[in-house]
C-alpha cells in the first residue's frame, strides 16, 4: 500500500513537471500570447504611469494581437500593484508598469517590504521620463521659488503640500525643498498623483512636485501655476520655466517609468515584448503622445534598465541616508 502511495505520488509529481515544461515551451514557441494580457500601474488615474501605461497598452494590443489590458492598483504608494506583480505566475500575462519609487526608493524607507525589487522582477524596458514640477494654487501668493521660501519663512508650518504618497519622488522632492530651504511645510499624501493634483484644485492643500501628465494640463486651463522643476537642467517641453537649482541647490528629482514582469519570466517572452515595446515607443504615434501627457519617450535595453534600477536602488539609498528624512 505504500509502494502505491509512493507510486501515485511520483505519477504526479512528473505530470507536474511535464505540464510546467509544456507551459515553458509554449511560451518559447512563439505562440505567446495566446490570451490577453494586464499590465498593472500601482497608482491612481491621472498621473504619469495611468498615462503612460494607457499609451503603451493601447500599441502593444495592436502589434501583439491580444487585448493588452490596464489596470490601476493604488494602494500604500504603489505597494499593492507592486506586490502582485511580484507574486504572479512568470508566464508573461501580468506586467507591471510602474515608477522610480517602488523600485529604488522604497526599499530603503520601508524597513519591511513584501518584495525585493532587484530580486522578484525581470525588467523590459524604459518607457518615459518626466520632469518633477513645482506646481501650487493660483491663490498662494508666489511666482518664483525665491517667493516660496520667502513665504515659508513668513508662514512657518502654514504652508500644505500633496504628494503621490509617502516616501514617493515627489514626498522627498518636498522634503529636500524643506530642508535646503530650511522652512517647514505640512506634508499630506494621496493615493496617487492625480488625487494629489485634485487635493490642489480643490483647495486642500497649496502645493506639489507633480509630473507633467499630471501638472501641465491644469496649468494650460489657469488651475495651477508652474513655479520651477526639480530636474537638473531645464526641461526641453517647458524651456522659460527655471530650475529650483537655479535658485536652491540640492533639490534635483526625476520621474521615469517603466515596464517590467515577474522574475524568471523566459527570456523568450521578455524579448517579445522589448522588442514590440521599443517598436511602439519609437513610433511617431506614440511618442507623440506620450509628449502631449507632458512626459518624454524613451527606451532600453532589458540588460541597460537592470543596470539602471541598480544604481538608482544605491544612489537613493546614499541620498535618503544623508538627508535624515524619516522612514518607517
Amino acid at each position: 500500500m505504500k509502494q502505491m502511495s509512493a507510486t501515485v505520488w511520483l505519477l504526479a509529481l512528473a505530470g507536474l513537471i511535464a505540464q510546467s515544461a509544456a507551459i515553458a515551451q509554449t511560451a518559447a514557441s512563439g505562440t505567446y500570447p495566446n490570451r490577453p494580457i494586464r499590465v498593472i500601474g500601482p497608482s491612481s488615474p491621472g498621473g504619469g504611469i495611468d498615462a503612460s501605461g494607457r499609451i503603451l497598452a493601447a500599441a502593444l494590443t495592436q502589434s501583439l494581437g491580444q487585448q493588452v489590458v490596464f489596470e490601476n492598483r493604488p494602494g500604500a504608494g504603489g505597494i499593492i500593484g507592486t506586490e502582485l506583480v511580484a507574486k504572479a505566475p512568470p508566464d508573461g500575462y501580468t506586467l507591471i508598469l510602474t515608477a522610480a519609487a517602488g523600485m529604488v526608493v522604497f526599499p530603503h524607507t520601508f524597513s519591511k517590504l513584501s518584495y525585493d525589487p532587484l530580486r522578484d522582477f525581470a525588467p523590459i524596458t524604459l518607457v518615459a521620463a518626466s520632469d518633477y514640477i513645482l506646481a501650487v494654487h493660483p491663490s498662494l501668493p508666489v511666482k518664483t521659488v525665491k517667493d516660496l521660501i520667502a513665504l515659508g519663512k513668513a508662514r512657518p508650518g502654514q504652508i500644505v503640500f500633496s504628494s503621490s504618497g509617502n516616501f514617493g519622488l515627489p514626498h522627498l522632492a518636498g522634503e529636500l525643498l524643506k530642508q535646503q530651504a530650511q522652512i517647514q511645510m505640512l506634508h499630506v499624501p494621496y493615493k496617487g498623483g492625480g488625487p494629489a493634483a485634485m487635493a490642489i484644485l480643490g483647495g486642500e492643500v497649496s502645493l506639489m512636485f507633480g509630473t507633467g501628465p499630471t501638472v501641465v494640463p491644469h496649468a494650460q486651463n489657469g488651475r495651477l501655476r508652474l513655479i520651477a522643476t526639480a530636474s537638473a537642467k531645464r526641461s526641453k517641453s517647458l524651456p522659460d520655466l527655471p530650475t529650483v537649482a537655479e535658485t536652491l541647490s540640492g533639490v534635483e528629482v526625476s520621474a521615469w517609468y517603466g515596464l517590467l514582469a515577474p522574475a524568471n519570466t523566459p527570456r523568450e517572452v521578455i524579448a517579445r515584448l522589448h522588442g514590440e515595446s521599443v517598436k511602439a515607443l519609437t513610433s511617431a504615434k506614440v511618442m507623440q503622445q506620450i509628449t502631449n501627457s507632458g512626459a518624454d519617450a524613451i527606451n532600453s535595453t532589458p540588460e541597460a534598465f537592470a543596470a539602471y534600477i541598480r544604481a538608482e536602488h544605491a544612489r537613493w539609498g546614499k541620498a535618503i541616508k544623508a538627508s535624515g528624512i524619516p522612514t518607517e
